[in-house]
């Protein structure tokens, strides 16, 4: 199998689909990867690493594309790349289809994709690795932008003027996170660490007895519905979304009414907008311009986050998502199925089919069948 790793083309991107490590992971076993040049270089990765890495490095997004049976991707593709597709090749990226540009799902039913998203990939114990990986960058990451969103400094709008720590005499931030999984808990551990007061919302029941215990009873859980949400988002400094529907647009759990409630300069971070956000106030922003005032409390909405810490996430996602690239290189993209299943609940197109239950839920179609479509279970 050859592979392929385009340079990422969205606004301050800096993440890259493979490090130099695990394209020698694959080049050692056999299996020829072409870098688009400079596809590393924001998250420090030079040309030179991929070369002495077995790669060969290539001059265009096309060559990368054009030359490769399997794409490694971070981003979805963005409508520039659209023409690259090659028929009948496979695409490994976070996908999020379910709120994605319709442009999208139509090249990749007229190229005959196989379209593998990583934030869909499950394995036996339910758990999404690759997602995970990601999840973990950003919930570490939340507090440095709280922090500094609650200052205030050289923003539209003043913050609360909240030390997240608090001091002695004077009480720490509130911060409250709807979402008690991967992101929720190591966004509650970083909180934590520094000293806020942290409240996390589930529907899991057996999920908040988990972060209790690890805790040692440290953060205040609620159980997840209307009414502990709209107290717990009142006495919010800081409000997290992390609530994640796989192949679904993601619940507004928090109404405008909700947000009105909260103090003038508190701060939302939506971190479920890239499946459409779960607060009704949330909207898509970029890293160059992050935030916006709606309601009078500071929004940080921005789907590539951690692209702020590039070189961390795309080791951690290369990390996570490389078994699964050896085994699609080894087996192909039906034998690897044998041997990780999870990789079937990844798959949202095969061959340019639909097959994703939740997705075609969300985009209002139906899973097709006959053929080679009627499921995965023939792969």
């Amino acid at each position: 199998m050859e592979f392929g790793v385009p340079k990422e083309v969205r606004d301050l991107e800096t993440r890259v689909g493979l490090t130099p490590a695990g394209v020698l992971a694959l080049t050692e076993a056999g299996h020829p990867v072409y870098v688009e040049q400079g596809a590393g270089a924001a998250a420090g990765f030079a040309n030179e690493d991929y070369s002495q890495a077995g790669a060969q490095v290539v001059f265009s997004a096309a060559e990368a594309y054009g030359r490769a049976d399997i794409v490694t991707k971070v981003t979805r593709p963005a409508a520039q790349e659209h023409a690259h597709f090659r028929t009948g090749q496979t695409i490994f990226s976070f996908l999020h289809l379910a709120v994605a540009s319709p442009d999208l799902y139509q090249a990749l039913r007229k190229r005959q994709i196989t379209a593998i998203a990583y934030e869909l990939i499950e394995d036996e114990e339910r758990e999404r690795p690759v997602l995970q990986s990601a999840s973990e960058v950003a919930g570490r990451l939340t507090p440095a932008i709280a922090g500094q969103l609650l200052m205030g400094v050289g923003q539209r709008q003043p913050g609360r003027g909240i030390l997240l720590s608090g001091l002695p005499g004077v009480p720490p931030a509130a911060v409250v996170i709807i979402g008690g999984g991967v992101l929720g808990l190591n966004a509650a551990r970083a909180f934590l660490g520094i000293g806020a007061q942290v409240t996390v919302l589930d529907n899991n029941l057996r999920q908040l007895q988990q972060l209790d215990e690890l805790f040692d009873g440290q953060i205040t859980t609620m159980f997840s519905n209307e009414h502990n949400i709209r107290r717990a988002v009142a006495f919010a400094d800081v409000l997290v979304g992390a609530v994640a529907v796989p192949g679904q647009r993601a619940p507004v759990l928090v109404s405008r009414e909700m947000v009105r409630t909260m103090k003038p300069g508190a701060v939302i971070i939506d971190f479920a907008i890239d499946q459409g956000g779960c607060v009704a106030t949330s909207r898509p922003t970029t890293l160059r311009d992050p935030t916006y005032v709606a309601e009078g409390v500071i929004h940080h909405c921005v789907p590539t986050l951690t692209s702020v810490v590039g070189r961390t996430t795309s080791y951690a996602m290369t990390n996570a998502a490389l078994p699964f690239l050896l085994a699609v290189a080894e087996h192909g993209v039906q034998g690897a199925f044998e041997h990780y299943p999870a990789l079937k609940s990844g798959v949202v197109l095969h061959r340019g089919r639909l097959l994703h239950e939740q997705t075609a839920t969300a985009l209002d179609k139906e899973v097709e069948t006959g053929d080679e479509a009627a499921d995965t279970s023939h792969l």
